[in-house]
């Protein structure tokens, strides 16, 4: 009977994701020695090697792509065992994984974590912060318990759970606080900053001012809501943020705000969790948590609050 063992198993995953064995040592906890030796004894109680060594990067070999599915799933069938434990106790409680979208992390997680600290001092939470298509892919293989996104999804093995909606303002410079607040078509033909390739923000945008393909002269990319605000405030052009960003990311910027006309752009955003998840009835109590965190945060940051 071969000897393998869950850390074995979890080394190789991570080892798969990353390509690179300084990276998933990193992502492991553990040293890189530590991890390599893990690695070459599991291939040799396989008999088989798993890895194709080159001198800048790392491939699976044919045995170790059909070895990295069953070991996942094997993975992921642990942990919903630990999930289906931690049910016992009624209250969420143990390690929870959430993934947040970029666009709502740095504006709503604080307020979150600190809210499900309070109620639920047995949850240990382990944030994961990155762009929609990631975040579903590490939830659907198990990597993640749940994730706070725009809706909808549309995956089938997902339950998604809608939280708020909000609008979209537009940010632009400062003096240009008193012009008329163009519409979709003038935008079109404004230099438009946006976020990069991959922020499901960037296509939402898109989707509203009508532009099925990007014009490079006309249209800029950045890496964050901030750089696209500081980037309106230096004159480059005008760009488009969530409501719940306001605050945040013009309280520096020599910048005026204006809401669209009815009907505005805007987004719902959501918790989305697998459907055989044994967390869901735990997920559905964390979400309405999230639901009322999220009100009084935005409540608390409109124009006129106390």
């Amino acid at each position: 009977m071969m000897n393998l063992t869950l850390k074995q198993l979890r080394y190789f995953d991570a080892l798969a994701r990353h390509r690179h064995f300084g990276h998933a040592a990193e992502a492991s906890a553990v040293s890189q020695p530590a991890l390599s030796m893990q690695i070459k004894d599991l291939e040799q109680t396989l008999g088989a090697p798993l890895l194709e060594r080159g001198p800048r990067q790392i491939r699976l070999t044919g045995f170790g792509e059909v070895f990295l599915e069953r070991a996942r799933a094997i993975l992921q069938a642990v942990d919903e065992l630990e999930d289906l434990a931690q049910t016992a106790s009624g209250k969420p409680a143990g390690r929870l994984r959430i993934g947040v979208i970029p666009t709502i992390a740095p504006y709503l997680l604080p307020a979150i974590i600190a809210r499900l600290g309070q109620h639920y001092p047995g949850l240990e939470l382990n944030l994961r912060e990155t762009v929609t298509p990631k975040l579903l892919a590490e939830l659907i293989e198990g990597r993640l318990d749940t994730a706070i996104v725009a809706l909808p999804v549309s995956e089938p093995s997902l339950t998604e759970v809608a939280l708020f909606s909000e609008e979209f303002v537009l940010v632009r410079p400062a003096e240009d606080a008193a012009r008329p607040v163009p519409d979709a078509t003038m935008l079109r033909e404004m230099r438009l900053l946006l976020l990069e390739e991959g922020h499901c923000f960037r296509d939402q945008a898109l989707s509203f001012c009508d532009l099925a393909a990007t014009r490079p002269r006309e249209l800029m990319d950045g890496s964050s809501l901030a750089t696209l605000v500081q980037m309106v405030a230096a004159g480059i052009g005008v760009t488009l943020i969530p409501e719940m960003a306001v605050p945040v990311e013009t309280r520096s910027a020599n910048v005026s705000i204006a809401h669209f006309r009815a009907p505005a752009p805007s987004r719902t955003i959501g918790m989305v969790w697998r459907k055989t998840s044994p967390l869901a009835g735990q997920l559905s109590e964390i979400a309405e948590a999230v639901r009322q965190t999220s009100e009084a945060t935005r409540t608390a940051t409109e124009p006129g609050a106390a």
